[in-house]
């Protein structure tokens, strides 16, 4: 006789996996842990204004923040930071800093240990010992690696892809990363720059950008940034957009601000989330697609005022809120800890995961960024767990061609690193250049990743 086979138990039908999905509930850490906040009421911590002024700046404002919670050896490694290599000036929300270490308790040890590990400090608060001791920035980084000024059309509007264009309102956030691509221009100089500044009048500036696209209707899609606009007075900025609305041939409006993650109190102003209602009101009558982008790399950054900040501007009529995070060694640059912040952003605070570029080639950097291979493992590792829509692209943001998929690559070598891109439009400082469409346009990894061979034919071409 043919023995009948038991159906497989439900236990015995699950498969290991390399990534386990499990859903977590969003946690606003406690900020009373840090003695310079045991007194700040909640009403305080949801002020937008009480977090801008008491955002810390220096040393000696997280030391009074910090109490006796850090060791002196941390405070030195973070001034020798500033001395010798940091290119952003220190500015951190309450908000930001308070999703570092939020789980180190009290003895001091550990909570430097913990906040060295941590890897929202890693990119917010970057200390000396973080960074490459041979190679800390690579021999092709620039300030400007991304050339956006070069494609400057009026001061502050980069016309780089044919249909689009990004308009850098200002040049301040309300927070610094470290790692910010437009170092040469936003924030405050530091030891190590001397920022480049705007000209001219915001006024001036804005009336500038709105004539050129008045004057150009094959663009159809303005990316409103900085700096960040929430540090747009609000006036002015629905001013700004109410005229972008205005303009026929433009359908696509986004409002690139990390302040939703570094400082939600912002959009959860009335008056703010008033105004935001009013433009989403009048780009949905007009059919135009209005979306937030925002910035966050880690999981611990989705916290429940996140959330809420996100669900507001989606519930006045933003079509969309996106995350455009940036990968980066230390933070990021496992597939389980995209798919956790994934999961989190699309599950839990109604953000869509995007993009996450490969970090831009400015100085001091190379700590940060990760290989072309290791951004193609990675698009692999996280490709099946989340829904197609909330996959997100990891992309190389190539000098002088722009945004493209880590798979796109024309040409690798793996041994010296240099990977070679091509594209398919002319930016706008190449419209007689015969060669655009044909060039194989270079993109750098950073040293330490490459084998013996390809390291050592740096060190003889330095």
């Amino acid at each position: 006789m043919t023995a009948i086979q038991e159906p497989a138990s439900p236990a015995a039908e699950t498969l290991d996996q390399p990534y386990a999905y499990v859903r977590r509930e969003l946690v606003e850490p406690d900020w009373r842990r840090f003695p310079g906040w045991r007194d700040v009421t909640e009403a305080e911590w949801r002020d937008a204004q009480w977090q801008r002024v008491h955002c810390v700046r220096n040393i000696k404002q997280l030391r009074t923040l910090m109490g006796g919670l850090l060791e002196e050896r941390f405070y030195e490694d973070l001034a020798a930071d500033q001395r010798d290599m940091a290119t952003m000036s220190m500015l951190l929300p309450p908000q930001m800093l308070n999703t570092m270490a939020p789980d180190a308790g009290a003895d001091p040890q550990k909570v430097t240990e913990a906040f060295y590990a941590d890897p929202i400090r890693r990119y917010m608060l970057p200390v000396r010992s973080d960074r490459e001791t041979e190679w800390a920035s690579h021999p092709h980084s620039q300030r400007d690696s991304l050339h956006e000024a070069e494609m400057w059309v009026t001061e502050g509007l980069t016309h780089r892809y044919p249909t689009k264009v990004l308009a850098e309102l200002l040049s301040t956030c309300p927070q610094y990363c470290g790692h910010c691509t437009r170092m040469d221009l936003v924030g405050n100089s530091t030891e190590q720059i001397d920022k480049h500044k705007l000209s001219l009048k915001p006024v001036d500036r804005q009336d500038a950008m709105i004539d050129y696209l008045k004057r150009n209707p094959g663009v159809r899609d303005v990316v409103v940034s900085g700096g960040d606009v929430a540090n747009v007075p609000w006036h002015q900025l629905e001013s700004f957009l109410m005229r972008l609305l205005d303009i026929e041939t433009v359908r696509d409006i986004r409002l690139a601000t990390k302040a939703l993650a570094g400082l939600p109190q912002h959009w959860l102003q009335p008056k703010v989330v008033e105004g935001l209602a009013r433009v989403a009101g009048t780009a949905g009558r007009r059919g135009v697609n209005l979306a937030i982008h925002t910035h966050v790399n880690h999981v611990q950054s989705v916290t429940p005022l996140v959330a809420e900040a996100a669900r507001t501007a989606l519930a006045v009529g933003v079509r969309d809120v996106r995350n455009q995070g940036v990968l980066m060694r230390g933070v990021n640059a496992t597939a389980e800890q995209l798919l956790d912040l994934c999961f989190a952003l699309q599950g839990e605070a109604g953000i869509l995961p995007y993009y996450f570029y490969m970090c831009d080639m400015i100085p001091n950097a190379e700590h940060w960024r990760v290989a072309v291979w290791e951004a193609q493992e990675l698009q692999h590792g996280i490709m099946g767990y989340l829904p197609g829509y909330a996959t997100p692209r990891i992309v190389c943001d190539v000098p002088y061609v722009g945004k493209r998929w880590v798979h796109q690559v024309t040409e690798y070598d793996r041994e010296r690193g240099i990977s070679y891109w091509t594209k398919n439009y002319r930016t706008a400082i190449e419209r007689d250049d015969p060669e655009a469409l044909r060039r194989r346009y270079p993109y750098y990894d950073p040293i330490s990743t490459l084998p013996e061979a390809g390291r050592r034919w740096w060190s003889e071409h330095r």
